[in-house]
């Protein structure tokens, strides 16, 4: 689950670039002794190890706390599997690469055999998370509680009891509300993108519409209560009207995500509930399903996180996006913000006692990484040949 850290007391300093500082961007270094920064703005001479920026950006790592990216690693072709160490190897490498170094992965529970998920997977998944050993980023684990399904909210219970869960969001995929507001939107894509046959998918439509709101609103403050009994963040997901969010908030619920209306985020905003929108759609310019675009609720002051959904590079593009703000609250929504929103204040800023997690990013042609840092320890490096 933690990443490999730094043990010993080894001097590093990071030389020669654009430092985004939480305020601001100055010239200069960073320097770290073990897994923490010590100095910014001044170059260590004595340090073991010099990394030139070369007037490059240099940022905090990145904080996702969204990211659903694993069940491609873990099945490249719909049906097609590969071994969980593979998996989370190769997930783990490419996060790396896209400059999160700390990954909350959005393991759904839901019951959907056709887009290989089922509680039974995710709990494998969640245990293979939360084993894991020796990867370069700090893996943790965001639960996703499908609540019209009862297998799959009996299945989060006993992982959230079972203390392995950091974050705990509960989402209701029902046709005609929040993501799927359209039924015919919900019909398409459960029936085109998950290979069902039309008969299959208004089959699940009638399942998932026969539950009442009194059961499904029962099911969400169980598992929010027992979330909070074990120190979770608490998200919900798609909300749709501020009356719903409201509810939501006096539930107990921390964060919402993917708003679906302005009106929403700015009530959300209102009660002071942290709001998270899809870097994706900033990247593009809209949403996947004609929702609220998270440009539009960037201008409007609503939005404190973005996350990563189902394409981490666009994590770090989307700082780079010019929303007409400085650098270093763009970087900040990435950063200090999804960390702040999930009480790991040690990290996503770049001052003195914070995780040295770091990134040298490139930003032209497009924002890559090409120098990581995880705890003070150099994991990675990308550097572009000349010619």
């Amino acid at each position: 689950m933690s990443s490999t850290t730094q043990t010993s007391e080894e001097r590093v300093a990071v030389v020669g670039g654009r430092v985004v500082t939480p305020d601001r961007v100055i010239d200069g270094g960073v320097s770290i002794k073990g897994d923490r920064i010590v100095d910014v703005g001044t170059v260590d001479a004595d340090a073991d190890t010099v990394i030139e920026a070369d007037d490059r950006f240099v940022v905090p790592g990145l904080v996702d706390l969204h990211g659903d990216d694993i069940e491609g690693h873990l099945h490249p072709r719909s049906g097609v599997r590969v071994t969980l160490p593979m998996a989370l190897a190769s997930a783990d490498r490419a996060n790396v690469s896209a400059g999160i170094t700390t990954k909350f992965h959005a393991i759904s529970f839901e019951l959907d055999e056709e887009a290989d998920r089922s509680p039974e997977l995710a709990t494998t998944l969640t245990d293979a998370v939360t084993a894991a050993s020796g990867l370069l980023a700090d893996h943790r684990l965001h639960a996703r509680c499908e609540v019209t399904q009862r297998q799959c909210v009996d299945a989060v219970l006993e992982v959230v009891e079972s203390g392995d869960a950091d974050m705990i969001s509960v989402m209701s995929h029902v046709p005609g509300k929040g993501q799927f507001r359209d039924i015919e939107a919900f019909r398409q894509y459960y029936e085109n993108a998950n290979d069902r046959t039309a008969a299959e998918a208004e089959e699940m439509i009638e399942r998932r519409t026969d539950l009442s709101m009194a059961t499904l609103r029962e099911r969400v403050d169980r598992v929010v209560e027992a979330a909070h009994d074990a120190d979770a963040v608490t998200a919900s997901h798609d909300d749709e009207d501020p009356a719903e969010v409201e509810r939501l908030a006096d539930a107990g619920v921390d964060i919402t995500e993917y708003p679906v209306t302005l009106e929403t985020a700015e009530r959300a905003a209102d009660i002071d509930m942290t709001t998270a929108m899809g870097a994706p759609n900033l990247v593009r310019g809209e949403s996947q399903w004609g929702n609220l675009s998270t440009a539009d609720a960037i201008d409007a002051g609503v939005v404190d996180v973005l996350v990563a959904d189902y394409h981490p590079p666009s994590l770090l593009a989307a700082a780079f996006v010019d929303t007409g703000e400085p650098l270093a609250e763009r970087v900040r929504r990435v950063t200090a913000a999804p960390a702040d929103a999930v009480r790991l204040g040690d990290r996503g800023r770049i001052e003195p006692g914070a995780r040295a997690d770091l990134l040298v990013v490139d930003r032209d042609p497009t924002p890559t990484v090409a120098r990581a840092l995880v705890a003070g320890q150099p994991v990675y490096r990308a550097e572009r040949r000349d010619g």
